[in-house]
């Protein structure tokens, strides 16, 4: 006979190294709240494009949000905005109108241009009631700018004229700029993808403000 052979039981089980239950119970809460914020973020994008377009206004100044401009004619999307802020004017709820954007590089000219030609000649609106930011390319850009202008005049007061799903943060950088300001919106629709890129762009905005996102999306 041969030795005795050691008595073999079932290999030791080594349990998997898991998250302490804090840690796992802190990362669920984490992502709860920053979801809960992005759906409260998006509610308050979609209430504000659900504004009424021929709501009265009462203000020393409109401001048209630039958009895009070819060769000189305002795009679909601008000559709404051109359009509503025309009518603001000829019904007397704005004294003045300032049109805004500056150009792409290979343009001829600016959005403001574009948008000032619109309303001088195809509205009539002459020269002294207009006021125009052609340098730049995006809201926050355009409305730091013109704030300080018409701070200048001593206008504080603005109505913004945009498309309804760029209300929301349109009015959060013209406050974060210093201005008090109102949205006008045209009475044209507002996208789902539209408005759930609008939300990420003021979720950010709201923690980071809007010249920090400036910065880093430029």
């Amino acid at each position: 006979m041969g030795p005795p052979r050691a008595a073999s039981g079932p290999a030791p089980v080594v349990k998997p190294a898991t998250r302490p239950p804090l840690l796992r119970r802190l990362a669920a809460l984490f992502v709860a709240l920053c979801l809960a914020y992005l759906s409260l973020t998006f509610v308050q994008v979609w209430w504000a494009s659900r504004a009424d377009s021929n709501a009265a206004v009462d203000s020393p100044a409109a401001i048209v949000l630039g958009a895009a401009q070819y060769n000189g004619t305002p795009s679909p999307v601008l000559r709404g905005r051109l359009d509503h802020a025309a009518s603001l004017y000829l019904n007397d709820s704005v004294e003045i109108i300032v049109v805004t954007g500056g150009g792409q590089e290979a343009d001829i000219t600016t959005e403001a241009k574009a948008a000032y030609d619109y309303l001088r000649i195809n509205v009539g609106i002459s020269d002294d009631r207009l006021r125009l930011e052609v340098d730049g390319t995006s809201t926050f850009e355009q409305l730091s700018a013109t704030a300080r202008f018409l701070d200048s005049e001593g206008i504080t007061n603005v109505v913004l004229v945009t498309d309804p799903y760029h209300a929301r943060r349109a009015q959060l950088v013209a406050e974060e700029v210093g201005m008090d300001a109102t949205v006008s919106v045209t009475p044209a629709a507002a996208p789902f993808r539209r408005l759930v890129r609008e939300t990420g762009a003021v979720a950010i905005g709201q923690i980071i403000s809007f010249r920090r996102l400036e910065r880093f999306a430029s």
